[in-house]
């Protein structure tokens, strides 16, 4: 995408249409996107979402498109009658739209998966041989290759020696596959995309794409790039129905073994052996999610709709306001692999100094009514690297993001910086909630919370303690 102006913004889309001012309010209508939350401190307040980047609203043009499905919702590829028909028709185009969206290659297939992690693994068990990728990657793109030992490049100082690295990697010993993430989920800096494909491709490799954190923020022609494969999630994509999709050649997936053995899957069935389907059947066992995959092709189809310029203008100006932001704060340290490499998508990881990360994220939601992540984000090895607790805070924009959110984002941080919580909190066993916790729960909802996942968590060792007075 091309980064524009805030003066060009305006004027960006085709001959005649008007974009509101950069930043100011959301490109696009979202379910809950006028929703209150209670703060400790008494009262509600708009809730300020920067988490897109682990799971981001539901659009209301997906919401509406499922809508129209669940009166008709019926079994698919295995019915006769209209509701069927109907579901059945509806899976396809959701393929057709997944393909169209990523730029897909004449006879590269869609495999319907639960999410990126399904479609990298899945993509694991096809690989025809060595896989290289870097150490900076999200545990759905290092661990299933760390299990059929992958050789890892690790992250060089700058973006051109790390592209240097991975050169050579696959130029002093032959793999198959280079996977690689297109965004960084914890520094939001994209990777070359189409330079590494050419790379990969000289040296007789194919490359994946972890395209979760890209493709929400960015345009991706897979033919144009030279990407064999793509796989994405559509929980990231605003698109909240357990759908994602493994996009690229179908050679490999078609003489894999099934992802699953069962129903869907087959030609045919005989006690003395199965003959199995061709890809995307091959790799679709049981009962498919059609919600899923037509709420993905909705996302798709909206996100594909908005003018890609306007897009880069309103995240790219919110990026720099919330970057700016950070900047002026004392104490606060941002977390960056390359800095001087400028293309990145609008992910902002960061740490307070004094304060503990979870600390921190949980001041934010209870004094101020703002969601953000903290943690390792599923990508320990990288934070091991940037923070020396080995934890950070995430503050994530995307499409419904505003300027007042990343506004009020500052002043909450430079609160915390100048003079500490106004409430009290647990220690960090307890995980520094706040103490009492008056924010009453919807009726429906019994806990306030299940247990916490260790890729949230920090090393096992408790974080020091933060400064009284």
């Amino acid at each position: 995408m091309t980064t524009l102006t805030v003066s060009q913004a305006r004027s960006a889309g085709p001959a005649g249409q008007q974009f509101p001012a950069v930043g100011g309010v959301p490109l696009a209508e979202f379910v809950g996107a006028g929703l209150r939350v209670p703060v400790v401190l008494g009262g509600t307040t708009r809730y300020v979402n920067l988490d897109y980047a682990a799971s981001a609203p539901a659009l209301r043009a997906v919401a509406d498109r499922v809508a129209e499905l669940l009166p008709l919702y019926s079994s698919v590829h295995r019915g006769a009658g209209y509701a069927s028909a109907v579901c059945t028709g509806a899976y396809e185009w959701a393929r057709d739209e997944i393909a169209s969206f990523a730029g897909a290659g004449d006879g590269d297939v869609v495999v319907i998966t639960r999410n990126t992690t399904d479609a990298l693994n899945l993509l694991a068990t096809a690989a025809a041989g060595p896989v290289v990728h870097l150490d900076i990657e999200h545990h759905a793109n290092l661990l299933p290759w760390q299990v059929r030992q992958g050789r890892v490049v690790m992250a060089r100082a700058t973006l051109g020696e790390t592209i240097d690295a991975i050169e050579a990697e696959l130029a002093g010993r032959p793999a198959a596959l280079l996977a690689v993430t297109g965004a960084s989920n914890v520094t939001g800096e994209c990777l070359p995309v189409a330079e590494l494909a050419r790379i990969a491709h000289r040296h007789g490799a194919r490359i994946a794409v972890d395209g979760a954190q890209l493709v929400p923020h960015r345009r991706i022609d897979m033919a144009a790039a030279g990407v064999d494969y793509l796989a994405f999630s559509g929980h990231k994509l605003y698109a909240p129905f357990g759908a994602g999709a493994l996009v690229g050649r179908r050679d490999w997936l078609d003489a894999a073994p099934p992802y699953l053995a069962g129903g869907g899957a087959v030609h045919q069935v005989r006690l003395a052996g199965t003959d199995w389907a061709g890809s995307p059947a091959r790799h679709e066992a049981g009962t498919p999610n059609v919600v899923g995959a037509v709420a993905l092709a909705a996302a798709c189809r909206h996100v594909a709709s908005l003018p890609a310029r306007a897009v880069a203008a309103h995240e790219g100006a919110l990026l720099r306001r919330l970057s700016d932001g950070l900047d002026q704060i004392g104490g606060v340290r941002t977390l960056r692999l390359w800095p001087d490499e400028a293309d990145r998508i609008g992910v902002v990881s960061f740490t307070v100094d004094g304060w503990p990360t979870p600390l921190v994220a949980q001041y934010l939601s209870a004094e101020h009514g703002i969601g953000v992540r903290d943690g390792r984000f599923c990508a320990h090895p990288l934070l091991a690297r940037l923070s020396p607790a080995g934890t950070a805070v995430r503050a994530s924009l995307g499409l419904g993001s505003r300027a007042d959110d990343v506004d009020r984002l500052a002043a909450a941080l430079a609160a915390l910086a100048g003079h500490g919580p106004a409430w009290t909190y647990a220690g960090a066993e307890q995980g520094y909630v706040p103490l009492p916790d008056p924010r009453a729960l919807p009726d429906w909802l019994t806990a306030a919370a299940g247990p916490v996942s260790p890729c949230a968590s920090g090393s096992g060792q408790a974080p020091p303690s933060p400064p009284t007075g």
